[in-house]
């Protein structure tokens, strides 16, 4: 506990001395008043008799100088999300769902140690650091063991965010006035999110995914679940798929992905989706076409329109992820399962296999970007890069074919050295 020692002095007046104990050692701090010196009193106890945060002895609290232009963060990075163009306003809407959500626990700590609001100019690398700690840590409920206010943050959850924040920043070094020199966001440590990729995904063999194909009794969604692994198509690219997108003749057969469905904002006239480009440049593609997948196709098409869909739900409507998961997909699962399929597979989880099933018969990873459609070789490295230990042996056979001495009449008699 603190206490507070009245000193006189010669000219009648005095001085009140605040004492405490912190570490071993007293600790001292002068008033020329007693309601100040009681004041400080009541701030050291409440800091566990420590000095307060922001406190300079002698001083009082110092506040950092203020930065001319200098704006709250949360109303900056709002005003960024607003004027962001190219992005569709349901990706907006998630922006600044992280911005209330999770940009609102970023603090600064000034160089005396005080918690200030962050603001965009105040923001450090140690301030970002701490952002992505109590993202990871998330926040417990102090009244319900084992249960949270706030979950912790995956690692790809916590790269995405971080990402939003960089660009949020990166616009206030950009900005004319200048708000800030550098990018506080540049040499954050985040947490490593390959140590989950290949837990989020199933891959099924030939027999798995049969097991399950067996137990959908309708046709329909037999054949859309048949193509989802037979082409690696998205789900939102093959359910939105249009009889006139397919090139059933000639000598190379495809399917062209120029749609997909997006998921709309809240509140948005006509439904909660709607058609609109793919996800990414590079996944605006032809996928080519087997005997076998044109031979589904034509049973699909057979007398439709060319602005129909392809697949269609029992009633002809367009296929809903929710209703195909639920009602064909799920059941179908569980009672694999119950037969003894040791997987529980996502729908997404047959693009997965099917590029485990392209690894397999040793096709090129960069083929497999483009057939996927993804944005940049990168991704499917990162993705699915650990399944191609299966060239082993193509690589050390490709390795010894070069190394191999060359045959006297091709190196006119010179002998290989190793």
């Amino acid at each position: 506990m603190a206490s507070i020692v009245e000193r006189p002095k010669k000219d009648g007046t005095s001085t009140f001395q605040v004492k405490w104990r912190q570490d071993g050692d007293w600790q001292i701090e002068r008033f020329g008043d007693g309601p100040a010196a009681e004041t400080f009193k009541r701030l050291v106890e409440a800091h566990g008799n420590q000095w307060p945060h922001g406190w300079v002895r002698g001083e009082g609290f110092v506040e950092e100088p203020a930065i001319p232009g200098d704006v709250p963060f949360e109303k900056w990075a709002a005003r960024y999300i607003d004027r962001l163009t190219g992005i569709e306003e349901r990706t907006r809407e998630d922006y600044h769902r992280d911005l209330r959500i999770h940009f609102s626990l970023l603090r600064h700590t000034t160089v005396t140690g005080a918690v200030v609001p962050a603001t965009i100019a105040n923001l450090t690398q140690d301030d970002v650091t701490d952002w992505v700690r109590a993202e990871e840590a998330g926040e417990p409920d102090p009244e319900h063991e084992g249960k949270w206010l706030r979950r912790p943050a995956d690692p790809k959850s916590i790269a995405n965010r971080h990402g939003l924040l960089f660009c949020i920043v990166q616009a206030a070094v950009d900005a004319t006035p200048q708000l800030r020199t550098t990018n506080c966001c540049k040499k954050t440590k985040l947490p490593r999110t390959d140590d989950h990729t290949t837990e989020e995904m199933t891959f099924l063999e030939r027999e798995e995914y049969q097991r399950i194909a067996a137990e959908i009794t309708d046709p329909g969604a037999r054949a859309l679940a048949d193509w989802l692994i037979s082409t690696g198509m998205r789900w939102g690219e093959a359910t939105a798929l249009q009889v006139h997108d397919l090139k059933l003749n000639g000598t190379r057969p495809t399917a062209s992905v120029q749609r997909a469905w997006k998921k709309a904002k809240k509140g948005t006239p006509g439904g909660a989706f709607y058609l609109g480009p793919p996800k990414t440049k590079r996944a605006r593609r032809l996928i080519a076409l087997s005997p076998v997948q044109v031979a589904l196709a034509r049973e699909q098409v057979a007398g439709r329109k060319p602005e129909d869909f392809v697949f269609r739900a029992a009633m002809g409507g367009e296929w809903r992820h929710a209703n195909f998961y639920n009602r064909k997909w799920k059941p179908a699962v569980e009672e694999a399962v119950k037969k003894g399929l040791p997987k529980r597979p996502r729908i997404h989880d047959l693009r997965h296999s099917h590029v485990a099933w392209l690894i397999g018969a040793n096709v090129p990873l960069p083929a497999i970007q483009l057939r996927l459609g993804h944005e940049s070789i990168q991704t499917t490295v990162d993705r699915y890069g650990h399944l191609v230990s299966g060239l082993d042996d193509d690589i050390m056979a490709a390795v010894e074919a070069a190394m191999a001495a060359p045959t006297a009449a091709a190196s006119g008699g010179l002998r290989r050295v190793v």
